[in-house]
């Protein structure tokens, strides 16, 4: 896809987020839009996937660590198509098959996640297993920020390196936001780059509010060098709807009648430019 396509894409998945946690009244919608670029990036561009096999074996796998973010997932998972149209409207009803965590009964989730700092563990042995079956597919893994506090992180990040997984990348959504405040008053971690190259990363800066950096970074990485790749994704909480945007109420908030028509209008906007410039 064309970087326009691909925020394009972005921006139709950020108006359908909006509609379906209001429909839901539930949802980490703060954490959902700073992480909506990157999704977009990975499912339209970046990884090897096929909704109409998604249990090809040499699919690229992706992991969600931060499944509180689920929503994000979902429409982007019913935008590529492995989703059929109808189900994400079932969002917070009784008989859904999908919950406020990503569960394997949803067509193209991988694992169960959300007891965060977990994702990346699974996202090792992954990449191990496709390193001893000699398979060529990548893993993928996004993790929060607020998230970096769990300490089987590191376990993982000293495993990673230990058996050279350049087929793993994991991704941070940095957005200096989490549910009891910002990151730095909570348990800092600025010193981010410095801590994962010491553990033997490869460590790549991004802008995750820009689509041509997200994609040219994702490009620039070498799946030949002996190290596992963290992009560091810096992105704004709340991102695409003015008033969220860098507000930790909305780490876990629904909005109101006139909030959801504001946010529905905004992005309206920015559909309605990009699809006729």
């Amino acid at each position: 896809m064309k970087t326009k396509e691909l925020i394009l894409q972005s921006e139709r998945n950020r108006k359908r987020l909006i509609e379906i946690i209001y429909k839901a009244k539930a949802g980490h919608i703060g954490g959902d839009l700073s992480c909506l670029n990157v999704l977009t990036a990975l499912y339209f561009d970046v990884m090897n996937v096929d909704a109409g096999n998604p249990k090809d074996n040499l699919r690229d796998r992706f992991i969600l660590s931060k499944g509180h973010c689920v929503e994000a997932l979902y429409v982007t998972l019913e935008s590529r198509g492995f989703m059929a149209k109808g189900i994400l409207d079932t969002l917070g009803q009784y008989g859904s098959i999908l919950s406020g965590h990503p569960t394997i009964g949803v067509p193209g989730i991988e694992v169960n996640t959300g007891a965060l700092g977990h994702g990346l563990s699974v996202g090792v042995g992954i990449a191990m297993a496709a390193k001893m079956d000699k398979r060529n597919y990548k893993t993928y893994v996004l993790m929060g920020d607020g998230e970096q506090g769990e300490g089987s992180i590191y376990e993982a990040a000293m495993a990673a390196r230990q058996y050279k997984l350049d087929n793993l990348v994991a991704v941070i959504d940095r957005n200096h936001l989490q549910i009891s405040g910002d990151t730095e008053d909570v348990m800092g971690i600025d010193d981010i780059r410095d801590r994962w190259t010491a553990f033997g990363w490869e460590v790549k800066d991004m802008n995750g509010d820009d689509m041509e950096d997200i994609i040219r970074t994702f490009r620039s990485i070498d799946y030949a060098n002996h190290h596992p790749h963290l992009l560091v994704a810096h992105t704004t909480k709340g991102k695409g709807v003015s008033f969220m945007e860098g507000v930790a109420k909305w780490h876990h908030g629904v909005p109101n009648n006139e909030q959801y028509e504001l946010a529905i209008r905004e992005i309206s906007e920015r559909i309605k430019n990009l699809e006729y410039n």
